[in-house]
């Protein structure tokens, strides 16, 4: 990594403080928490607004409630900050859009928005500011940092990134969690996994919830590599769902075409199926989940899925893809979006 890249070979491991300054005290309601990221974002436009398609033509719920069958679950890769800041190279992307300050809030601003029950986030490097906000939302959330993340060796860094789970108090409690950093060929690798078991309150129905992060990078190897890390999360997840309906989400580095893709699919415990496949009527998966613009060039590819056990959900409802003139000539991460990711939202009921 030393194409002019801002890399030391110094580890520098440092506390999860840059959000000190956010002041929250006690319960507030969604309107309220809405409303001071309204505040912060007063001088940003307006965000990218999505829709939702009906896979039940019948479901008319637009927002479960507590006293609903339908459960939502957002996945979301949120953009490390100083890999975006850093690393990444937006070239099209102005400076004031990284900034942390605000983007924080344009992110759990899009979080909010859509009322998800249980969030999986990637590339987490301020665990602390979603901990305190959605806090006050009575949500928990469990945070698994990479053993060697890229963000330690760039200056003034907030501690490493990694993955992350949140659920709603009201409407869930946690039976267990289980983290592993995957491995390949018995040696472990930078990326890691987090279970999460619930119990729904409304029915006792318990959930595996499952969030990764695979390799970056393209080529042959990386492939190969990525599909070795999906054989060990099939393991890890065979070890400790105990059969239980299971979501799997988060942001797999790799396109459909990828052997790690046939590799979860095919497996016959836990049999798994893409819920966005359910955008199309040929159930193909949608051109892009990423849209950014770098030094090499303008790069679209679908990267992020949420896989469920098809045996136990049946999908209601999805939140569609921004158009293309939505999203803007400059892609993303922009003033209206705050991530290289989009956030991804399947609303599940139990068959």
């Amino acid at each position: 990594m030393s194409d002019g890249m801002d890399i030391s070979n110094q580890k520098t491991v440092n506390e999860d403080t840059a959000d000190n300054d956010v002041e929250m005290t006690g319960q507030l309601t969604r309107y309220e928490l809405v409303q001071r990221c309204k505040k912060e974002l007063i001088n940003f436009p307006l965000p990218i607004t999505r829709s939702f398609h009906h896979v039940n033509k019948h479901f008319k719920d637009t927002v479960p409630s507590s006293s609903s069958q339908v459960f939502r679950l957002l996945s979301w890769n949120i953009l490390s900050q100083v890999i975006g800041e850093k690393i990444d190279r937006f070239v099209a992307c102005p400076l004031e859009v990284l900034d942390w300050k605000t983007r924080r809030w344009r992110i759990l601003e899009e979080i909010l928005f859509y009322r998800s029950d249980i969030i999986c986030l990637q590339e987490v490097d301020h665990f602390e500011f979603f901990k305190k906000t959605l806090g006050t939302l009575d949500f928990s959330g469990v945070f698994f940092p990479k053993p060697d993340s890229l963000c330690y060796y760039i200056k003034d860094n907030n501690g490493p990134d990694g993955c992350a789970i949140f659920y709603d108090n009201t409407k869930f409690r946690l039976l267990k969690t289980v983290t592993r950093v995957l491995e390949v060929l018995n040696h472990k690798t930078n990326q890691v996994a987090i279970i999460c078991i619930l119990k729904r309150k409304l029915d006792n129905r318990e959930i595996c919830v499952v969030t990764t992060h695979l390799r970056a990078r393209q080529g042959h190897a990386l492939a190969e590599f990525r599909n070795k890390q999906g054989k060990d999360l099939l393991r890890f997840i065979q070890e400790n769902y105990g059969k239980r309906p299971l979501v799997l989400a988060g942001d797999f580095n790799a396109e459909p075409t990828e052997p790690v893709y046939k590799t979860l699919l095919s497996c016959p415990a836990p049999k798994l199926k893409s819920s966005y496949t359910y955008l199309s009527d040929t159930r193909e998966e949608p051109f892009f989940t990423t849209w950014k613009i770098r030094e090499e060039g303008e790069v679209s590819r679908t990267l992020d899925y949420i896989f469920f056990t098809q045996r136990d959900f049946r999908v209601e409802q999805l939140l569609k893809l921004p158009l293309g003139e939505q999203i803007g000539a400059n892609r993303i991460p922009s003033l209206r979006y705050p991530s290289d990711h989009f956030s991804l939202v399947c609303d599940f009921k139990f068959n």
